[in-house]
């Protein structure tokens, strides 16, 4: 073999090599350890009671249901039922406690994220209607024509 061939081969070989080294101080024992034992993936029992810690922020529909049921029966027969509440209002974590109100981000960046006409029918939104950002309404914030809690036509204020 030539050395052009040869030269990067060798480079690859090498990285591979130290890869394989390195891994077992980098690692840790536990990483993958399942109770069927090893598996690939990102479980790792040991940090298990680390977990146990984390704060959930977020608490889903359902916990918005006990107080706001008018609004998330409203919001079930629209295309928006397919969207959490806390996507646009925010982790409700302390919720109602602290803050007493959720802070509601009104900003056309916001209904943007949806909402920006995709070109491929296949993501999880096809169902949700896309605009074309710079010819509708540029620089109006979405809020001031559509109520996100009716998002059809008669939604329109």
């Amino acid at each position: 073999m030539k050395n052009h061939v040869l030269r990067p081969l060798f480079v690859v070989i090498g990285i591979v090599v130290i890869v394989l080294l390195i891994r077992p101080f980098y690692v840790p024992k536990d990483f993958g350890i399942h109770e069927r034992g090893y598996m690939y993936g990102w479980y790792r029992e040991g940090n298990i009671e680390d977990w146990k810690k984390v704060t959930v922020k977020y608490q889903g529909k359902e916990y918005c249901k006990a107080c706001h049921q008018d609004k998330v029966d409203s919001i079930d027969r629209t295309p928006h039922a397919i969207i959490q509440c806390e996507n646009c209002h925010g982790p409700a974590m302390e919720h109602p406690s602290e803050p007493p109100k959720l802070a509601i981000d009104r900003t056309r960046e916001q209904c943007l994220r949806c909402h920006t006409k995709l070109l491929y029918p296949s993501s999880g939104r096809a169902k949700l209607r896309g605009i074309d950002p710079d010819n509708h309404n540029p620089g109006i914030e979405c809020v001031m024509c559509h109520n996100p809690h009716k998002p059809s036509l008669e939604g329109l204020k």
